[in-house]
């Protein structure tokens, strides 16, 4: 299980946003959202740069999704979009991993997203002001070497800013608390022949200016015995 650091405190909430990507909703067939769709993953899936994703016994459909991950600097509550970046206290990267065979089938997608281990965050958190403008960052994920995701923040249906305050309109953000901001297309359930997680695989997602998070794919009945 999960022994390095996190990059972070763990957060109160982790608030996630569906279908932020044009293409994304293309390739997975929806509709463009009018506003954002929002769910949640549990604290308890976070792990660092390096630990392994555990895919558990019978899970057969795991799927990555690249994101560029907020961390919430100050508490906001109600402010507007002009002003939503400065409540902002830095960056990271997030793969939001799902079981993609749960997700669909139950209609809901937090569970499928929050098994242990499917939120690798890191490798770094970027302070804000490093950053500048966060949607001018190129955004990728990679299998085993191979490109599978290739795109840029700046193609968000919903910037950062209009999304801390969408939020922050009904929900008060906490110090701490983290916006994954959605995923670009390429994930492995909407490839021309769909792609999953295996154990053994490394999957790589990197935002420019905060670097690469990788990950290596572990089976949990393999993990379980080497802890004995």
């Amino acid at each position: 299980m999960p022994k390095s650091p996190l990059p972070l405190a763990r957060p109160g909430k982790i608030i996630a946003v569906g279908l932020n990507y044009r293409e994304h909703a293309d390739e997975g067939g929806v509709a463009t959202p009018a506003t954002p769709v929002l769910f949640t993953k549990w604290p308890n899936c976070l792990i660092a740069d390096g630990d392994a994703i555990v895919i558990p016994d019978g899970v057969r459909q795991v799927d990555w999704e690249a994101e560029l991950a907020v961390v919430i600097g100050r508490t906001a509550r109600g402010v507007t979009v002009e002003e939503a970046l400065e409540y902002v206290g830095g960056y990271t990267v997030l793969n939001d991993v799902t079981d993609r065979e749960a997700q669909f089938a139950e209609g809901q997608w937090s569970r499928a997203k929050s098994y242990d281990t499917f939120g690798p965050v890191g490798p770094r958190v970027v302070p804000a002001a490093e950053i500048g403008d966060p949607q001018l960052l190129a955004i990728s994920a990679r299998l085993n070497g191979e490109i599978m995701q290739s795109s840029n923040t700046s193609h968000m249906i919903h910037s950062v800013a209009s999304l801390v305050a969408f939020i922050s309109s009904r929900i008060t953000l906490d110090p701490g608390d983290l916006i994954a901001t959605g995923t670009p297309a390429g994930v492995g359930a909407f490839r021309e022949t769909p792609r999953f997680l295996q154990p053994g695989d490394t999957i790589c997602v990197e935002v420019e200016q905060i670097g690469a998070l990788t990950n290596p794919v572990a089976a949990e009945s393999n993990v379980e015995t080497a802890a004995h």
